[in-house]
């Protein structure tokens, strides 16, 4: 009895690679999956390979995995995918569905990813799906979610970040999935709001402009929106990513 192992970037990769080498035919073998393939965080951490253990036997293999694998698909008919069914549809009903589609796909491939991340932090945490403003969000739910969020947020938009990557990598149209934690989005964004008044009368009592400290966009835009009506004061942004800022000056 003649056995390899090989590897390679998926099971069937593998199995080749060592029919390959036994020069022989698949219902000559049979074979064992010693190692899973793993495409790893963002396709670049901790990608490996699948490994099998390939076995030439002295005659043809029956090999219950593989027999149910071929009979399958040589003896069942295929069903259709339900998309398929768009084909008689107006153009834009059917652009529309594969539009959704491509998001749904997005979507769970970013939450993936944030499940996988969190995991391998070794936190006891659950991620939640909801959909506000016409956005996905994802509630990160459990314990040590101060570790998740870091400080003012850090942690959590740079996760945040690396999620929206992810999911559109190969998007058409962008998806953008905003996380939360404890609430912090809602309680950042009036502590911002707050922030923008006592600064705001600051400068409309000294008449001196004030720059406040380098924020992400999502946050300067609170600011802008909380004073885009104030009879006193304006406000803009300087500097470039990630250090620009808001700076509220007396309207000219």
């Amino acid at each position: 009895m003649k056995k390899v192992t090989a590897t390679g970037k998926t099971v069937e990769d593998a199995i080749q690679s060592a029919l390959q080498q036994l020069q022989s035919t698949r219902d000559m073998v049979t074979y064992h999956v010693l190692e899973e393939p793993s495409k790893g965080f963002f396709g670049l951490i901790g990608v490996r390979d699948a490994k099998v253990e390939v076995i030439l036997q002295d005659k043809p293999a029956d090999n219950e995995d593989m027999a149910v694998v071929q009979e399958s698909s040589a003896s069942e008919p295929v069903p259709e995918p339900e998309l398929a069914t768009a084909v008689s549809l107006p153009e834009e009903e059917t652009e529309d569905l594969l539009i959704r589609a491509a998001k749904v796909d997005a979507i769970r491939q970013g939450k993936a990813f944030l499940e996988e991340v969190l995991a391998t932090m070794g936190l006891d945490i659950e991620v939640e799906e909801q959909t506000q403003d016409g956005n996905p969000v994802f509630i990160i739910n459990g314990s040590g979610l101060g570790l998740i969020i870091g400080r003012r947020g850090q942690t959590l938009d740079s996760l945040q970040y690396l999620v929206n990557v992810v999911a559109n990598r190969h998007a058409d149209k962008r998806v953008r999935i905003v996380l939360d934690a404890e609430n912090y989005r809602a309680k950042r964004k009036e502590a911002l709001g707050q922030l923008a008044d006592r600064m705001a009368s600051q400068v409309a009592r000294t008449r001196k402009p004030v720059r406040l400290e380098p924020m992400n966009p999502a946050e300067r835009k609170v600011i802008h929106s909380r004073l885009q009506k104030h009879p006193k004061v304006e406000t803009f942004s300087e500097g470039t990513e990630p250090y620009r800022r808001v700076v509220i000056a007396i309207k000219k």
